[in-house]
């Protein structure tokens, strides 16, 4: 017993002794780290400290690789050079420029110098142009184009900011509605332009008349046709598609139309007009011949706010009427356009009704006839050519202005197709008529059976001594024997002396 309690002794001082070698070897192992950390760290701290006290540091501002736009001024951001905590910033030399009228890529160089230690940091800076090219069309863009026709290109230019002209860089590529028109420049700035093309004919053909389009013919004399052309922008000439349409019959005095006609393959379609006044021959006056118990009431110097109750009473009676109408208001224009409709005769009188103006000179007075005529035109939608002179024919009015002036515009209107009427009974509304019954009587005691009983009256504003009549003349008439009428190009002229 006392032999293994002896051997178990041994045994525990052993593992003593074993473990104080260990925990010895562990303890020399953890110093020697520690030394080693030691070192490393004065090295470190050697190093740090040299580097900060001895070498130099350039730092640049802002980026170090800046990118502006061609033209745009290059703005230098700055930089700082220090030794430790000194500043040494003077000592940097910057190298190099920048072009900024010209793309490209540039380096500005920093260097910095100090105890025989140089440090170089470089900027990168690129000029680039980022705006495209601009390219302008010659014509139109958008174009009208007959579908069967090619479009001839009126041209082009291309120019750039950096590169200049580059009109010989343009692509150009032709489709069916439209042409694209493509450039790039040098810095690959693509710009695009497209000319839009409409491939239709909605375009009328041109004819165009041989001749003048106002023909005067003596009446009686064979109309020969100076002839015409058509031609059209997708079909070209196209004369042998004209229609004439209607004919002339010198046998009576007047204006007459001949239309011409052409339709495209598109349906377009075109019309001109020839006048052809056939006239009396130079000095020639027709004859005046009556017709028995015809009365013709005339109104002048309408419309005005009493038309509308004579056009009434006209109705009511069933007769019908001329009126020689001036340029009133345009307000007043429908009732134009009412007697018109109302089967009544819409004559000339005058466009001013200024004796001082329209006989002051042969061209004053077709201007003024002109411009009624055309403004009638447009309210009933034709042309007339029964005219009164203002004042009549032997107006002495016109003596005051233009001497012999009448008896040159009585012949010239009659050879210009017109037909002009004067009267042979006057209501005297606008002279020494006092009420409705001076106005009767002066109608109804002057009317003869055996005459064209031509009655001038008045339709101005206010006539009230008119229109108050005018029913009792209409009755006096139908019981007395008498027809109603309008004036019409077949109507026997009535015309006065002419004395000026």
């Amino acid at each position: 017993m006392e032999d293994i309690n002896e051997e178990k002794t041994h045994i525990n001082k052993d593992n003593d002794d074993e473990l104080s070698h260990r925990k010895t070897k562990e303890k020399s192992k953890s110093k020697r780290k520690w030394v080693i950390f030691s070192i490393l760290l004065t090295v470190i701290v050697v190093v740090i400290g040299v580097w900060f006290l001895f070498i130099p540091h350039l730092h640049l501002l802002g980026n170090k690789k800046v990118t502006i736009r061609l033209g745009e001024k290059f703005e230098e951001a700055g930089y700082k050079a220090t030794v430790g905590v000194k500043n040494i910033t003077e000592k940097v030399v910057v190298q190099g420029q920048v072009n900024s009228q010209k793309v490209g890529k540039y380096f500005i160089n920093y260097k910095v110098k100090y105890h025989n230690i140089t440090i170089i940091k470089k900027r990168i800076v690129l000029v680039i142009d980022d705006i495209k090219p601009e390219i302008s069309l010659q014509g139109a863009s958008e174009i009208k184009l007959c579908p069967s026709k090619t479009y001839d290109d009126e041209g082009y230019t291309a120019f750039d900011n950096y590169d200049g002209d580059i009109t010989n860089k343009v692509k150009v590529v032709a489709q069916e509605d439209k042409i694209i028109y493509k450039v790039s420049d040098s810095s690959g700035n693509e710009a695009t332009v497209i000319r839009k093309v409409i491939r239709e004919d909605q375009e009328k053909p041109i004819i165009s008349l041989k001749g003048s389009k106002t023909v005067y013919l003596n009446i009686g004399a064979n109309y020969n046709e100076p002839g015409f052309t058509a031609t059209d922008n997708c079909v070209g000439d196209m004369t042998s598609k004209v229609t004439v349409i209607g004919s002339i019959d010198s046998s009576k005095s007047g204006n007459q139309e001949l239309s011409y006609k052409v339709v495209d393959e598109k349906g377009n379609e075109a019309i001109v007009t020839r006048n052809v006044f056939v006239k009396y021959p130079s000095g020639y006056v027709p004859p005046t011949v009556y017709k028995d118990n015809m009365i013709y009431l005339t109104f002048d110097d309408g419309p005005s706010n009493v038309t509308p109750q004579i056009l009434d009473i006209l109705k009511q009676k069933n007769v019908k009427a001329t009126f020689f109408v001036i340029g009133a208001s345009s307000d007043l224009d429908y009732l134009i356009k009412r007697e018109k409709e109302e089967g009544h005769t819409v004559a000339l009188h005058s466009y001013t009704h200024r004796y001082d103006l329209v006989y002051s000179s042969f061209d004053n007075y077709f201007d003024d006839l002109n411009k009624i005529s055309q403004k009638v035109a447009n309210i009933i939608g034709e042309e007339t050519k029964i005219i009164r002179f203002p004042g009549g024919g032997s107006n002495l009015v016109s003596k005051k202005y233009t001497l012999g002036i009448m008896s040159t515009l009585t012949n010239e209107v009659l050879m210009r197709g017109y037909h002009y009427f004067d009267w042979n009974i006057d209501c005297d509304d606008a002279g020494s008529a006092k009420n409705r019954d001076d106005v009767y009587y002066n109608v109804v005691n002057n009317l003869h059976h055996n005459q064209t009983n031509v009655v001038l009256m008045h339709d101005f504003q206010n006539n009230y001594k008119t229109l108050e009549a005018l029913s009792d003349i209409i009755d006096y008439g139908k019981a007395n024997g008498y027809t109603f009428a309008a004036i019409d190009m077949d109507t026997p002229l009535v015309r006065h002396r002419v004395f000026n």
